[in-house]
């Protein structure tokens, strides 16, 4: 098995679909297809069982992907020790974050590097997929959690409390909630991932059973949208919200938790020149927006 055999088995192992896999690998469907196809016949083993709920692994399958996952970790060690030696600026820069960071500060700091150094390109991806650093996926992450992976390493740029915000036009029309009445009457926006599982759910400390849900989000971005909207009340960090002209709607944040900022890349690639470049122009960033 080669390497590039070895990528479109990985990636049909991970998505279960040829179609899955073909968007992954930037290939067609059909050629996917034949790669498997030719593939199993070279192995003279059946890798993949076709289901009603996608491709399976068959036992020689299963066997196969340890080798491939070996070959996939040694691959992608040797491209971050040979770039972590580049030393020209330029070229490409994948970068990963939210739609909600990206705007308000990743924006800013690609103007920047690309004023200084014009042959760099940025990537940026701002889906709600968890890129992973390891894997090659993305040179940088800017995420609201920490990695706990020793080969990653992380910078904290940012640490914001949360609080609850409603849009003036909101507040004219409905008026603040009061502490204590689980949002009776009041209009909800909530971020999915603060919902999902959760059989009580909260706002700021306080239970929203009396409340409307409005509408839910997979996007902070969003989320701090329909907030500025006057859609309905919703929790967000201090910073980000003030900078949007929301009205906290009670004096002090009353959750525990704050929303952290850190800035990941793996340990191979940060003196990179066009990657340590990058994340000079995000840390300015931050420090020119939260200061």
């Amino acid at each position: 098995m080669n390497w590039d055999d070895a990528r479109v088995f990985l990636a049909v192992e991970r998505e279960k679909t040829l179609r899955g896999a073909a968007r992954t690998l930037n290939l067609d469907q059909a050629t996917v297809g034949r790669r498997i196809a030719a593939l199993e016949h070279a192995l003279r083993a059946t890798l993949f069982l076709r289901t009603s709920e996608g491709y399976a692994l068959t036992a020689a399958g299963e066997a196969a992907l340890k080798s491939a996952e070996k070959m996939e970790h040694s691959a992608n060690e040797l491209v971050r020790r040979t770039q972590g030696t580049d030393t020209r600026l330029a070229g490409d820069v994948r970068v990963t974050s939210t739609d909600s960071i990206a705007l308000e500060f990743l924006l800013p700091a690609i103007e920047r590097l690309h004023a200084a150094h014009p042959e760099v390109r940025v990537l940026l991806d701002t889906s709600t997929r968890m890129l992973n650093l390891a894997k090659r996926e993305a040179d940088i992450a800017v995420r609201s959690v920490r990695p706990d992976n020793p080969d990653l390493v992380a910078r904290r740029l940012a640490r914001w409390p949360m609080a609850l915000f409603a849009s003036n036009a909101y507040l004219e029309q409905h008026g603040k909630p009061a502490a204590g009445s689980a949002f009776a009457g009041h209009d909800l926006v909530v971020y999915q991932g603060n919902w999902t599982g959760n059989r009580s759910p909260t706002l700021a400390g306080e239970p929203i059973h009396a409340g409307r849900i409005v509408s839910t989000f997979n996007s902070s971005l969003m989320l701090r949208t329909a907030v500025k909207a006057g859609i309905g009340i919703g929790e967000l960090p201090i910073h980000l919200a003030e900078h949007d002209g929301l009205v906290q709607i009670w004096p002090e944040p009353t959750r525990g938790a704050v929303y952290e900022i850190w800035l990941v890349t793996h340990q191979d690639l940060r003196h990179t020149a066009r990657i340590a470049a990058m994340i000079d122009g995000i840390v300015s960033a931050f420090e020119d927006r939260t200061n």
